[in-house]
């Protein structure tokens, strides 16, 4: 077994993104800042934190998946009591998502939330994605995309405020996170697959998606897991910034920044 991995700031302050590599354990978590932008502990936002402590939780324990996630999500629960945060105001809550592995002798077990991803790649070279409704700012991006050439030089995001306040009101409504909330439960998504055949297991935040110029379009994973095969994930890392590169102002490929943060895992057999 061979593991490759990927942590990388974006464009913004810090990297609220985190991996988790230990053993036979692997995973990755998408740290989301709370909209109302107070940072704690010399600086960090409420992201950064969440998505440590769920890395944490998953690095220094070894029971079932699904109980990591519940003792993943009552820490962010915990550590912002400590911190005063209003834990009945969702714009105020720290949050994660989140896709885990563990590594058996012949199985593969895996547990996921929100739009951290996790991907199979076959010996025959086809492809599996266990979860496929994860795409929560999919509504919102295709506004900014009909935005783009009409905003001018108001900024989209100030355009969208109340769109984007609306989706993280939907957190453990419409879609999953770790944020301290018990409703996470019913969006937590968990599966068991036989190790045989698989050549590759992707674990991926969004910063790696492939940019689209078409938000309402299903994501491109044919041209993704092409990539991968060719040239491994800092291949595929740099055809993500490359497009990224290509249009600072996040018009033709609408998205929240320039650059996401990535945090990413190939393991391979």
């Amino acid at each position: 077994m061979k593991t490759d991995m990927i942590h990388e700031k974006g464009s913004g302050r810090i990297n609220e993104d985190a991996v988790s590599l230990n053993g036979t354990l692997f995973g990755v978590f998408d740290g989301a800042t709370s909209l109302t932008r107070a940072v704690y502990e010399d600086g960090k936002t409420g992201g950064y934190l969440a998505s440590r402590l769920a890395r944490d939780t998953f690095l220094r324990n070894d029971a079932p998946l699904t109980g990591l996630a519940r003792m993943a999500n009552n820490a962010i629960f915990e550590k912002m009591m400590e911190h005063g945060v209003n834990v009945t105001d969702k714009a105020s809550l720290w949050s994660t998502s989140c896709a885990v592995v563990r590594i058996g002798e012949d199985h593969i077990e895996w547990v996921q939330t929100g739009d951290s991803l996790l991907l199979l790649i076959y010996d025959d070279g086809t492809y599996h994605i266990p979860v496929t409704d994860y795409d929560h700012d999919r509504e919102t991006l295709a506004m900014w995309k009909n935005l783009a050439e009409s905003a001018g030089e108001k900024k989209i995001y100030e355009i969208l405020k109340d769109k984007i306040l609306e989706t993280r009101a939907g957190m453990n409504v419409n879609y999953g996170v770790l944020n301290g909330e018990d409703e996470f439960e019913r969006f937590l998504n968990t599966g068991k697959t036989p190790k045989k055949r698989v050549k590759h297991i992707l674990l991926f935040t969004d910063g790696l998606f492939l940019p689209s110029d078409d938000p309402e379009r299903e994501p491109d994973f044919d041209t993704f897991v092409a990539l991968f095969l060719e040239g491994g994930l800092q291949f595929l890392r740099d055809h993500v910034r490359g497009m990224e590169m290509s249009d600072p102002d996040c018009k033709t490929f609408p998205r929240f920044k320039p650059h996401d943060d990535i945090a990413a895992v190939a393991i391979s057999f």
